[in-house]
């Protein structure tokens, strides 16, 4: 019998620390801590996403697992709204000029198509084709029939589309057609009329997956073969697959048939077998491949979902940026105050709210795993600005009991709060960015008030600075320097709002507004980076900035609103958290990066 060695041309490692390298994939060794023999070994399985910003099915997809793109579609009516992954979330991209629904996709994000499609109010059955260039569609050549429910692959310059119907209860097409440079010609056709199928491959090496008869099709450029393989799951009705990713000869096909499911099927270019399952059943997903049978995507699909779910098969565990729950607040909390992080958090105010509410002057440092009562505010006080660390915050303002605005303001040193300058205005609901040395507090919820101002505390008063380009209050609002603030969305003008303003320590900048309007939200990150979360009324939507445009980001566990979240002194979106609200949720939530580690396991003898 061969030796390790004999077969691998080196003998086995023995490490005290296991390697964490994904190219060590298949190496073994002896791990002298734990006494046993490991190796990192590949993994196949479905990890969720950011969710689509609009949930939606039968789009045009087109794309990679960290730039794809879906298109159209249909939610409660029919769409042309476009949205672009980057690989953490989803940000809105150029309209269709043709609003439609079960069309097909092909490309990639920067250069797709959008092919054929249903608008019930126009036709049942179009030939609008149009290009995408990463901004915006144009529209190009027509389709030489009108189709919906097709089935297309490929790229911009070099498509290919097949099967559909072009009329209610007609016959299933049997026709394919191939798209060079904006001119539309016939290509070989299918033995069978099909529609919906799972689509792969390029348009001289396409596959056709599935369908009523279950077939495994090959086109060559010319005519399609049979390959005499069955999809695992196929049959009457099984026609609106959620989704693929792959090619002709290594492919993933997710969910659908008959109704939505979690089944997905893997082909290795022989033989279909079982894959992992999603965690959300869907079908009638993006229309047209989306990323490699190692790397894929699926996105929204029947009855209007709007999660996405990324596969990958390698020797990495992949875990999704998250929200997890935290350990809760002592005790009830609306209309509260933070800073911090979520290993070194602050809460401060609110009330017990909302039949005959308790003011509160509490204070609470947590650590991640509990609370520890800290020393009392000095008034009793909602909806107070706050900004900075665990043990040096700034904060102040806010709905006084007995029902007062309040200037007060006062700096936290880890122990106790003391009393410094009023603040020039009253200050419920505004914003606040920067240290307790060095803060900047923006608009403010106070009829009468001026609640464009921003005004800057240096220790030891406080200056007038930029107004901004809207009122601002109950928003979300940081940064951990006061020239590195942001608003985003407001309570009022407009109300809600998808506003959003930056500050360079000299002067406020407009925009890109978010995805989606929100108030009463909160939110963390510097002018760079940043998140905007839940709002009116007890939302869950997450928006992340990422320094270009908004994009979706995991929603929260907890609806909530006016609500106290992480405002702390380092740039990004890492460590934050939020807590309490509206409503009186105590309960706090911690989020978590997108993160890989190595797939070690322990051999063993059986």
């Amino acid at each position: 019998m061969a030796t390790y060695r004999e077969i691998h041309g080196k003998a086995v490692k023995s490490l005290d620390t296991d390697p964490s390298a994904s190219t060590d994939a298949g190496q073994i060794w002896y791990n002298t801590v734990s006494n046993t023999f490991k190796s990192i070994v590949n993994i196949e399985a479905f990890a969720s996403s950011a969710p689509l910003s609009t949930g939606r099915f039968a789009t045009a997809g087109a794309g990679t697992q960290t730039a794809a793109l879906v298109a159209g579609g249909y939610s409660t009516t029919q769409l042309n709204i476009t949205e672009e992954y980057n690989g953490l979330g989803w940000a809105s991209g150029g309209a269709l000029n043709a609003t439609r629904y079960y069309m097909g996709g092909a490309g990639t994000q920067t250069s797709a198509l959008a092919m054929s499609g249903r608008n019930p109010s126009t036709s049942w059955a179009l030939t609008n084709t149009e290009e995408y260039n990463g901004t915006a569609w144009t529209a190009t050549t027509a389709s030489p029939t009108g189709l919906n429910q097709v089935t297309t692959t490929g790229t911009q310059t070099a498509a290919l589309l097949w099967g559909g119907v072009a009329s209610p209860g007609g016959a299933h097409a049997s026709t394919t057609f191939e798209l060079n440079s904006e001119a539309w010609t016939a290509g070989g056709a299918l033995p069978a009329g099909l529609k919906v199928a799972g689509a792969f491959g390029t348009q001289t090496a396409a596959m056709s997956a599935g369908n009523e008869t279950g077939s495994t099709l090959y086109y060559n450029g010319a005519s399609w073969s049979d390959q005499s393989a069955t999809v695992p799951y196929s049959g009457a009705d099984y026609w609106n697959y959620g989704g693929t990713s792959g090619t002709q000869t290594a492919g993933i096909l997710m969910g659908g048939g008959p109704g939505a499911s979690t089944t997905t099927a893997k082909w290795d270019g022989s033989t279909w077998s079982s894959n992992p399952a999603m965690a959300t059943a869907r079908a009638v997903g993006p229309m047209g491949p989306i990323g490699t049978s190692t790397a894929g995507l699926i996105a929204g699909g029947d009855p209007a979902v709007s999660a996405s779910e990324e596969f990958n098969s390698s020797a990495l565990v992949y875990t999704a940026a998250a929200w997890s729950s935290g350990t809760a607040f002592p005790g009830v909390r609306w209309n509260t105050s933070g800073t911090g992080t979520a290993t070194a958090s602050l809460v401060f105010g609110g009330s017990t709210g909302p039949a005959t509410p308790t003011f509160l002057n509490t204070t609470f440092a947590g650590d991640g795993t509990s609370w520890t009562a800290g020393g009392a505010t000095p008034i009793n006080s909602i909806n107070m600005f706050g900004s900075g660390s665990q043990t040096a915050s700034i904060g102040g303002g806010g709905l006084a009991s007995p029902g007062s605005n309040s200037t007060t303001a006062f700096t936290y040193n880890g122990a106790s709060w003391t009393n410094i300058t009023a603040t020039p205005f009253a200050t419920k609901g505004a914003g606040a960015a920067g240290t307790s040395t060095a803060a900047l507090i923006i608009g403010s919820d106070v009829p009468g008030s001026d609640n464009q101002d921003s005004y800057s505390w240096n220790g030891s008063s406080w200056s007038e600075e930029g107004a901004l380009n809207d009122t601002f209050q109950n928003g979300a609002a940081g940064g951990p320097t006061e020239n590195t603030a942001f608003v985003a969305g407001s309570e009022y003008s407009p109300s809600p709002s998808t506003r959003f303003e930056t500050y360079n320590g000299t002067a406020w900048t407009s925009g890109p507004n978010m995805t989606s309007a929100q108030y009463q939200n909160r939110g963390f990150g510097s002018s760079t980076e940043a998140m905007s979360l839940g709002g009116y009324d007890k939302i869950t939507t997450a928006q992340r900035f990422n320094g270009t445009a908004w994009q979706s980001s995991p929603s929260l566990g907890v609806g909530r609103k006016q609500f106290a979240s992480a405002n702390f002194g380092a740039s990004g979106v890492t460590n934050g958290w939020v807590g309490g609200g509206a409503d009186g949720p105590s309960a706090v939530e911690e989020f978590t990066e997108e993160s890989t580690t190595a797939n070690v396991k322990t051999l063993t003898q059986s």
